[in-house]
């Protein structure tokens, strides 16, 4: 495929741990959150153009079927950055969708992130990418950075995490997307003290012990409106080599903390056995900070 810049990975993120810490007068929820990266990824290419276009492929592409190319989120990074430097072309996108949407990984959020560094590096204006990733969403900002990250505010404060253990998952999706506002509308109860990260594990059990103190505040809300999301995590829970299972973000993609990829490939394989209609991936935690590129760096290794 021919293109001015690409391909480029928008990653999947993941919330190992999401404390929901407060509701501010205008609405919005204060989070403290520990937020990773994951090898599973959209891809994106840009060329120049004589008219904006978005073409989307891949097994999700189905799900943006019916949207509006201006809608979407790519097409809007796009011209932020395009407004904010003065630029008067156009640009051509291809988006390959391998992320299911609104699942809780983030795939709309972390496209809409590439697409704002990539079009910095064709027309410029990467000193204003923070400021314009907040125009476009909360977990946009978060999503500017490929390496561990401490999330506070409604997402906009960001402090780069202490070093974590290289780690496997296998995430998993049942099929059913579930709105961050349904959920977060769902949610009753006190709030949860900030409880961020501050130390860096010494390994993978001490990783796997700091999260069994902390948990997913939207977890048991998501269970309510989607029961399949309790049946995900029984089903990690039940499978050899998984440590810890947990709901990411506002649902309803699960994951499940393996110590090394062949034992992530091993659970997923035999998960999908047992569930062949639900989107099952092993993948690598990304540990280090990685570059956009033709590359697919994981872990800092290309």
């Amino acid at each position: 495929m021919r293109a001015d810049l690409g391909p480029i990975a928008a990653r999947a993120k993941i919330n190992l741990y999401l404390h929901v810490t407060g509701r501010r007068d205008d609405g919005f929820h204060e989070l403290d959150s520990l937020f990773v990266r994951v090898g599973i990824a959209d891809w994106l290419w840009l060329s120049h153009a004589e008219a904006d276009s978005l073409e989307v492929s891949g097994p999700f592409a189905g799900a943006l079927a019916t949207e509006d190319a201006g809608d979407n989120l790519v097409m809007c990074a796009v011209d932020a950055v395009r407004r904010k430097v003065d630029h008067a072309g156009a640009f051509r996108v291809h988006l390959e969708k391998n992320l299911p949407v609104a699942s809780g990984i983030g795939g709309g959020s972390a496209d809409a992130a590439a697409t704002l560094k990539a079009m910095a590096r064709l027309i410029g204006g990467s000193e204003h990418l923070d400021t314009i990733a907040q125009t476009l969403g909360a977990d946009v900002p978060p999503c500017l950075s490929e390496q561990p990250i401490l999330v506070s505010g409604i997402g906009e404060i960001i402090n780069t995490a202490p070093q974590l253990p290289e780690v496997a998952m296998v995430l998993v999706n049942p099929g059913k997307p579930l709105a961050t506002p349904q959920v977060f509308g769902a949610r009753a109860g006190t709030f949860t003290a900030p409880d961020p990260l501050a130390v860096a594990p010494g390994g993978f059990d001490d990783l796997v012990g700091e999260l069994e103190r902390r948990s997913n505040d939207l977890e048991t809300p998501a269970c309510r409106l989607e029961p399949l999301i309790a049946e995900v995590l029984d089903a990690l829970c039940g499978q050899q080599g998984i440590e810890l299972a947990r709901m990411s973000g506002s649902g309803a993609t699960c994951f499940g903390l393996v110590r090394t990829l062949d034992q992530a490939l091993e659970a997923a394989a035999r998960l999908q056995a047992l569930h062949p209609d639900w989107w099952i991936v092993a993948t690598e935690m990304v540990t280090k900070a990685t570059s956009l590129g033709t590359d697919k760096p994981i872990n800092g290794h290309p």
